[in-house]
């Protein structure tokens, strides 16, 4: 389905149509990304799967900040159609690939029993934790570069770089939490990094515009913020053993909603108080999920 879309956008002959082939690319990856998690989570040694998806999600964040740059070079040299052509035929060979790995894991992760009934509500509450951590992180993270150049007179390249300092402090915060969690368990990790993210949220809130300060705290911003999705992806996986998949599922949805929610309040924040409330805004949704 990703790579029907993504040829699909490649020949668009109008908006409409494009509009239709993105809608369906979408669909594609967030019915992708919640299986692969549950699936990790379901075949991983108990001891070992806090590293596993810390790796599943150091993927996903790499591919988040490589992505763009590659495909504006390659929209540079071939025009923006290209982009989606390559796509299509990654996405194609990745269909191979996947019915190929998964194929031999099928039965050990089918085997497992259903969601128990009236476990609903229970997993709803859960992964509302993830909806409010993707508020205070992309209220902020949608705002950025718009908070940096206003409020800092940041240029492209300082921009960049920071952005660049983000990136590396998520990848390094999911490997990190993968090693910690296995180490010292799921919910013990999951609650630190969400305190660690507060006071990280609240450092960059007070050194916004201290010139190289800045770079350091959206370091560890994206460090502890990374470290706690990654956490809190193994202990989902982990206390819910027999409905990873529907789990996966409602908490992708949790975060896209967060996503979504996130990027209103940031408008919002930004019409009224400015850029340099969105971190304190932010930090103050912590508490909400600290249980």
């Amino acid at each position: 389905m990703f790579a029907l879309s993504n040829l699909l956008t490649a020949g668009a002959p109008s908006f409409a149509w494009l509009l239709v082939s993105r809608i369906l690319a979408g669909m594609s990856v967030a019915s992708v990304t919640p299986l692969i998690y549950a699936i990790i989570g379901d075949i991983a040694p108990h001891n070992r799967r806090g590293s596993w998806l810390s790796v599943v999600v150091s993927g996903h964040l790499t591919a988040l900040w490589a992505g763009a740059p590659i495909g504006i070079l390659i929209e540079s040299m071939w025009g923006w159609r290209s982009v989606f052509a390559v796509l299509a035929s990654l996405g194609a060979v990745l269909a191979i690939v996947n019915f190929r790995t998964w194929g031999k894991v099928t039965v050990a992760f089918t085997a497992r029993g259903k969601m128990q009934k009236g476990n609903l509500l229970r997993i709803l509450r859960s992964v509302s934790v993830t909806t409010v951590w993707g508020i205070s992180m992309y209220a902020l993270y949608v705002y950025l570069g718009a908070a940096l150049h206003y409020e800092n007179g940041f240029s492209s390249s300082e921009v960049a770089l920071a952005v660049t300092f983000y990136g590396i402090g998520a990848v390094l915060g999911s490997i990190a939490s993968g090693q910690m969690t296995d180490k010292f368990g799921e919910g013990r990790i999951s609650k630190l990094t969400l305190i660690l993210l507060t006071l990280a949220l609240l450092g960059l809130g007070i050194f916004f515009s201290s010139g190289d300060w800045v770079y350091f705290f959206q370091f560890m911003w994206a460090f502890a913020g990374y470290a706690g999705f990654t956490s809190y992806q193994a202990r989902l996986a982990m206390e819910n053993p027999n409905g990873r998949g529907s789990v996966m599922a409602w908490n992708n949805t949790a975060l896209y909603i967060g996503i979504t929610l996130g990027s209103m309040l940031g408008g919002f924040v930004i019409t009224h108080w400015g850029y340099r409330a969105l971190p304190f805004v932010c930090c103050g949704a912590q508490p909400l999920v600290l249980y």
